[in-house]
């Protein structure tokens, strides 16, 4: 007879979504490890945590099929127990639990504590930094803080997360020390909106001085910045960048329009006129950044000029990385007020024209880097080619240096010096040098 009280539990958990929830179960699993529990990462086990993504529509759809497909094997007997969590279950939660009521227990993202105290584990208030992290071993994500508080009319953020609240310095000191006794050697800085880090803790935008204590911490060698805002950007940031070799001259800083009317009627708090002096500033002050945007196409009333205007405004600025999303129309947001009068066929195909705009963007600017000699980091071997970054890509997003392996052998983690051969519009093929 099978008896669940003898068998000793192995909790797997399951991340969906973004980045930040990378980190979320990263701090749940090295919880659970610091409590003596058996824990993987997106592996078999019979007691399953699901961190969910309730952002937009795709990612939510992705979130219930998780849970069903779960569900599903806890029926067969396959799991004993499943447990949700994350951004869906804090901001559907009612209809979940009546949508899916087998579910053993729904979770927000505030209840850590509650989380480990179904799970049988106590929430050890002085693990600061102890995660278990699931990205490879040269690289991780530093939450600085929780929680935004800007008015984008389109954004459910807010709804899920709550207001800002940023991480105190020291504690992120520590946490970056952790982790680079731990192997790794890049920090992805990651919050709703990092340009409004310290404001709550020191009464000013205190990112720079944040990044001055980070480039001290020994064994780090880059330093990337993630998810800034246009507004209120602390310039002494890009002081930083010049001064220090530790922070790539990287900026993710998503802009969603440009458009004047969709930018007022977005809640964004400026203009086509502002953002590209902003912009301009940013090349000026640090000649060789690369900038990385995010777009929305399709929004409530976007007319086909206002199209025309965020298209054009593409190949003038000629970002080196962009992404393109069309606009899901949420719940309890600002924007869920105005008809979603955009066809998705339309959308779609909006999105599409950015995107292949961009790709030719890409390739032309790829194509200026053969000859050049660049410090690339290697994330994995894939295939024939072992698979690396400069310090102008993000993992999973950006472009990627690809090395052929009967060449050479590359140790993942470790940096060298290539010089480029040949681009394409995402891929770089190199040549290792030292």
């Amino acid at each position: 007879m099978r008896t669940k009280t003898l068998k000793k539990n192995k909790i797997n958990v399951v991340t969906l979504g973004c980045s930040k929830n990378v980190y979320d179960s990263e701090v749940l699993m090295g919880q659970l490890k610091a409590n003596g529990k058996e824990v993987v990462h997106e592996q078999e086990g019979n007691v399953v945590v699901i961190n969910t993504c309730g952002f937009i529509n795709n990612a939510k759809e992705e979130s219930v099929n998780t849970i069903l497909e779960y569900m599903q094997k806890k029926e067969e007997g396959v799991v004993d127990k499943v447990f949700v969590t994350g951004c869906l279950s804090e901001r559907y939660k009612p209809d979940l639990e009546k949508e899916i009521p087998n579910v053993d227990q729904y979770f927000g993202t505030t209840e850590l504590p509650s989380l480990l105290k179904a799970l049988g584990a106590d929430y050890k208030h002085e693990l600061i930094g102890e995660r278990l992290t699931t990205t490879p071993k040269n690289y991780a994500y530093l939450k600085i803080a929780e929680g935004c508080d800007r008015p984008c009319s389109f954004c459910a953020i807010p709804l899920m997360r709550g207001k800002h609240k940023s991480t105190p310095i020291e504690k992120l000191v520590i946490e970056a020390e952790k982790l680079a006794a731990n192997g790794v050697k890049e920090l992805i800085l990651i919050a709703q909106d990092l340009t409004y880090y310290g404001l709550d803790l020191y009464k000013k935008r205190n990112l720079a001085e944040l990044l001055e204590q980070l480039v001290k911490v020994e064994g780090i060698e880059w330093i990337r910045l993630h998810y800034a805002f246009p507004t209120g950007f602390p310039m002494d940031v890009l002081e930083v960048m010049n001064r220090e070799p530790k922070i790539c001259n990287y900026l993710d800083i998503p802009l969603q329009h440009i458009s004047d009317s969709i930018l007022k009627s977005m809640r964004r708090g400026t203009t086509k006129e502002k953002t590209t002096k902003l912009l301009k500033k940013f090349r000026i002050t640090v000649p060789d950044m690369t900038i990385r945007t995010t777009l929305i196409v399709g929004y409530p009333g976007e007319t086909e000029d206002d199209f025309q205007t965020l298209k054009e405004w593409v190949r003038e600025m000629r970002f080196e990385r962009l992404g393109c999303f069309t606009y899901s129309h949420e719940e309890n947001t600002h924007a869920y007020n105005l008809e979603d009068d955009v066809p998705e066929a339309v959308k779609i195909q909006r999105a599409n024209e950015i995107m292949e705009l961009q790709s030719q963007i890409s390739w032309e600017l790829n194509q200026e880097k053969i000859g050049k000699e660049f410090k690339v980091v290697i994330d994995r071997k894939e295939g024939n080619y072992f698979v690396g970054r400069t310090e102008f890509d993000s993992p999973d997003v950006d472009n990627e240096v690809l090395i052929p392996a009967e060449q050479t052998y590359l140790k993942t983690g470790e940096y060298y010096q290539v010089k480029i051969k040949e681009a394409e519009d995402f891929d770089l093929y190199a040549e290792v040098l030292s």
